[in-house]
């Protein structure tokens, strides 16, 4: 497994470096190789108001066709790299597991991989986009894009419904639970 560790406006030290690529080789020995290049990204909080989380961890890694994403705040390098690194094999943990689960019910499409194509961070002249994302979509189940928004991290995730063939959205309610939106 290839690690990238950089800073964003920001130095990385060696002996961070080192510390940062340590732990997560450690953290995907169980994987053999099913964990694409993974890319760790720190950065440093310039307000002095936010000294109590003035250091982030951002972990990114494709593993097994998905994208697990974490961040990790805190005072200090080390323990928001620990911290990162602790979520990072959580969420790995759990994609195991739910990998076993969805294998023993017989679902072959889970292993098929979500390639992202293109990034894209330049403001445009209206300033109201700030990120654009392109990428390849692959027909998935409901149950499929709930765990690729549980990979993410994020609140919502758009995907191509194969059982109704249409554009689909998967997002988190206030209460906890998913709320699925499809199109007609």
């Amino acid at each position: 497994m290839e690690i990238q560790v950089h800073g964003k406006k920001m130095q990385v030290s060696e002996e961070l470096n080192r510390l940062a690529v340590q732990k997560l080789e450690s953290a995907v020995r169980s994987w053999d190789g099913k964990v694409g290049i993974a890319d760790v990204e720190f950065s440093e909080e310039a307000n002095p108001r936010q000294s109590a989380d003035k250091f982030r961890v951002e972990i990114t890694a494709p593993v097994a066709g998905r994208v697990v994403r974490v961040q990790s705040t805190s005072h200090d390098q080390h323990a928001a790299v620990d911290s990162a690194v602790e979520k990072f094999e959580r969420r790995l943990r759990r994609l195991k597991e739910r990998i076993i689960d969805r294998s023993r019910k017989s679902n072959k499409r889970l292993n098929q991989s979500l390639p992202v194509t293109e990034e894209s961070e330049e403001l445009p002249p209206s300033a109201s986009i700030v990120r654009t994302k392109q990428f390849a979509m692959k027909p998935m189940s409901p149950e499929e894009a709930a765990l690729q928004l549980e990979m993410l991290g994020h609140s919502f995730f758009f995907f191509f419904n194969a059982e109704t063939d249409g554009h689909a959205v998967l997002y988190r309610r206030h209460d906890g639970q998913l709320g699925l939106i499809e199109s007609k």
